[in-house]
């Protein structure tokens, strides 16, 4: 890894490390401020989206009785009001407890700079679901030109698992929204991609939320779906030429991914998947080499 890529990394490594230091150690009292919960509100562009009131109400009872342990981080607008950097947790389960005010440390960065950090801390707790935590792989991907490699050093989690996340966002709207709310699982989306059809695909997965199928009785149905697809491909098919077939399986080996070349009378296509902006640009290196 280049001098670049390596201070990247360590940089997305360090998440709220570059905003505010560890309160257990040398954190200065003076930086931390008491502000109305009032001029408090969130970032709308925060990647979790769905908090567990259950937590929250724990929090609020502990707020009740100790107080905000840690001050939330906040960067005030030309409003004189205060957007949550990171905090939104103590910030919501605060209002439920009924203060005033709350504990806050004021840092003055960019837009770009929370963004990336509310990013990498979120996925560093793993409290996101898997459509949240594909959304900010995605985003910090397409956003910050950050590789699926360096995501992986940042928050020591494997690349095939970030690969594999961003592919949920393959699926159709509805099923995505089901494994948000819980209803099906990531495993279950998985077993889901292997169906073409978003129709069919949204089928499967209220059978799955109203069954409770496990992730191995969905991927046999999907399979079998997916075979069913394949033979009627094949019909169309039948006696594809030799010499396109073996093109096709040598390309596949060097894309490491699922390449298709239709041939016409006069003309003919060649058309390789990918699965993420990341794939992409791969595949756009190889081609450019």
């Amino acid at each position: 890894m280049d001098n670049k890529v390596s201070k990247r990394t360590n940089r997305l490594g360090r998440g709220l490390g570059a905003l505010i230091p560890d309160l257990k150690e040398d954190i200065d009292k003076k930086e931390v401020v008491n502000i109305d919960l009032d001029k408090v509100y969130p970032n709308d562009k925060q990647p979790r989206r769905v908090f567990d009131e259950e937590k929250i109400t724990i929090l609020s009872e502990s707020i009740k009785n100790y107080g905000v342990l840690q001050p939330i981080v906040v960067k005030q607008d030309e409003n004189g009001k205060y957007m949550i950097i990171a905090g939104e947790r103590r910030y919501r389960a605060s209002k439920m407890a009924k203060k005033k005010e709350i504990p806050a440390v004021i840092r003055d960065i960019s837009m770009k700079e929370i963004m990336e950090i509310a990013l990498i801390e979120n996925l560093q707790r793993e409290d996101l679901n898997s459509i949240e935590e594909a959304l900010a792989y995605k985003s910090l991907i397409e956003h910050y030109h950050v590789t699926q490699e360096e995501i992986s050093e940042a928050i020591g989690k494997s690349r095939p698992h970030i690969t594999n996340t961003i592919r949920l966002l393959n699926l159709s709207p509805e099923v995505s929204d089901m494994i948000g709310c819980n209803k099906i699982t990531a495993g279950h989306g998985k077993a889901l991609l292997r169906i073409s059809d978003p129709e069919l695909q949204l089928e499967i997965a209220k059978k799955i939320a109203e069954e409770g199928l496990s992730v191995r009785e969905t991927e046999r149905i999907a399979k079998k779906i997916s075979e069913s697809d394949v033979k009627e491909i094949s019909k169309k098919i039948k006696d594809k030429d030799l010499f396109i077939t073996d093109i096709e399986d040598k390309l596949r080996n060097v894309f490491g991914t699922k390449v298709n070349i239709s041939k016409g009378k006069k003309k003919g296509k060649i058309e390789i998947e990918y699965y993420s902006e990341d794939d992409l640009n791969n595949i756009v290196s190889m081609l450019m080499e």
